[in-house]
């Protein structure tokens, strides 16, 4: 160790250290609780989307002439605005028993 190049020892310090200094501020994006609340709310949103396609799949009243109808949104909306409210409740209830 003793031959190496001052020089380019300090440049591989540098090196290091501004990888270093990166990896932390990515670091700190991820865990920022602003940012993970945005992520959760995305999650919800996809989630209850998915789950309004799932149910309007799978019930669809019949029309007047026997052909599948349209399910009332009001009815998936109301699903899926109680199954998102469930989960909120559930995951808030598991945060409080953490602390």
């Amino acid at each position: 160790m003793a031959d190496r190049d001052p020089e380019a020892l300090e440049r591989e310090i540098e090196r290091t250290r501004l990888e270093l200094a990166r990896t932390i501020d990515e670091l700190a994006e991820r865990v920022n609780p602003k940012n993970l609340a945005h992520k959760g709310t995305e999650r919800i949103k996809e989630e209850a989307g998915q789950l309004v396609q799932a149910v309007n799949a799978m019930v669809r009243p019949e029309g007047e002439d026997g052909e599948p109808g349209q399910l009332d949104k009001r009815v998936v909306y109301a699903g899926a605005a109680a199954a998102v409210t469930l989960t909120a409740l559930v995951l808030w209830r598991r945060k409080r028993k953490r602390r």
